[in-house]
């Protein structure tokens, strides 16, 4: 399974053209880590140009760290992200050598492109910047605090060692408290509050599949197990739900796990509502590996050690090669990416389980790993997220289960 890296990049220019530099640097998807930076003053410039050198630097600088990696860019050059995408004509003949050689970093098809306000782009924009003083003063960038690390030096860019967790959060709360007045909260509002209109969002109605044999006796049931259907319960849940959505007509497209209960599931929904089913790969529930089928009382007699390392970190997996909750998270956003690109302004349902619907709600409120634990996901429960075009999320609803009563 690729892994998955977030870069994120951006350029300026003092005087448009005038002294210019970029910033680019490498998240981890799950944790926000900064893995890689760079940066460089590159004399007089454009601001396009600039980024578009910003976002050469941030992809060769993931091809470092993994040439196999699924990378997610986010920048706030809507212009970049529009080009790179395809939707936009490239016409400057500054950028057309630049964006042939971001393509040629990764293989098609690896690399996908998120607009984002600046707001959330500080760190790269700060690396730039921090490119544009250095060029100032007759210098090049170097790391200032050691953020981060290359695995292998990009052209071009400045490898650094990694920071602590400490100096890290020092960074944070030194931010913040700059770029926060006293008794504010500096976290963006949610989308409506106050915000320019963003259109109609993309809409997942999230649906846990309904009961199999597993579901009452509360069984670790994953991709990695048995892949039971629907019982006589579960096919009378789904028959509840299709009647309630198709009485509020809002459902425009059905997509599924690859799993046989949501399909099932999706099936009697989908046949309701006269739609087709589209099969996401990336929406299987997690493999528990030898924990299938077990009640986790069993687990708890039977490997004890794995469970408390399970439940202490996502990074920890099931005992005999199952999935960790990190590498479901890392397949699950890709997959929400995927279906926001697919059905931008539209109503889907995803017909999955409960770690990918945990997964999107959490990734959505920007909640820890740990919150997983502290969700209830009933059986044929419908919980909504709402995705906007300048990349922020709003809950809508969780573990909704009226129309079953």
């Amino acid at each position: 399974m690729a892994r998955e890296l977030i870069v994120e990049a951006d350029g300026g220019s003092r005087g448009n053209p005038g002294p210019a530099g970029y910033g680019a640097v490498v998240l981890d998807p799950v944790s926000g880590e900064a893995l890689a930076e760079a940066a460089e003053y590159i004399g007089k410039a454009t601001n396009n140009v600039a980024e578009y050198k910003g976002l050469v630097a941030g992809l060769r600088a993931a091809h470092a760290l993994d040439p196999e990696a699924v990378v997610r860019v986010r920048m706030d050059s809507k212009l970049v992200v529009e080009q790179m995408s395809g939707r936009w004509q490239i016409k400057h003949p500054d950028m057309k050598p630049l964006a042939a050689e971001a393509r040629a970093v990764f293989p098609a098809g690896q690399v996908s492109y998120e607009w984002i306000p600046r707001s959330r782009n500080k760190h790269a924009d700060r690396l730039a910047n921090e490119a544009m003083d250095a060029g100032k003063n007759g210098k090049q960038w170097e790391p200032r605090d050691s953020r981060a690390a290359l695995a292998a030096p990009a052209a071009g860019a400045t490898a650094a060692p990694a920071r602590s967790a400490a100096a890290r959060a020092a960074d944070a709360a030194a931010e913040a408290a700059e770029e926060a007045p006293a008794e504010t909260v500096s976290a963006a509002p949610p989308a409506g509050w106050g915000a320019p209109d963003l259109g109609t969002p993309a809409t997942f109605v999230l649906l846990r599949h309904g009961e199999t044999a597993l579901t009452p006796e509360k069984r670790f049931s994953g991709s990695g197990g048995t892949d039971p259907a629907l019982s006589p319960v579960g096919r009378r849940q789904a028959e509840a739900t299709a009647a309630a959505l198709a009485a509020r007509g809002t459902v425009q497209a059905v997509v599924s796990s690859p799993l046989l209960r949501c399909r099932e599931t999706a099936g009697a929904i989908a046949d309701r509502l006269g739609l087709d089913v589209r099969v996401e790969e990336g929406l299987r529930e997690t493999d528990f590996g030898a924990w299938e089928g077990l009640t986790f009382a069993e687990v708890r007699e039977r490997f004890p050690d794995d469970l408390d390392a399970w439940l202490r970190s996502a990074k920890a997996a099931p005992t005999g090669g199952g999935e960790s909750f990190a590498a479901v998270a890392r397949r699950v956003a890709v997959a929400r990416d995927k279906l926001i690109a697919r059905y931008s302004g539209r109503t889907v349902l995803v017909v999955t389980h409960v770690t990918p619907i945990k997964t999107l709600v959490r990734l959505a409120l920007g909640a820890p790993p740990e919150s997983l634990f502290r969700m209830e996901l009933s059986a044929a429960s419908l919980s909504a997220v709402a995705y906007y075009a300048d990349g922020n999320a709003s809950l809508r609803l969780l573990n909704d289960t009226s129309h079953l009563r």
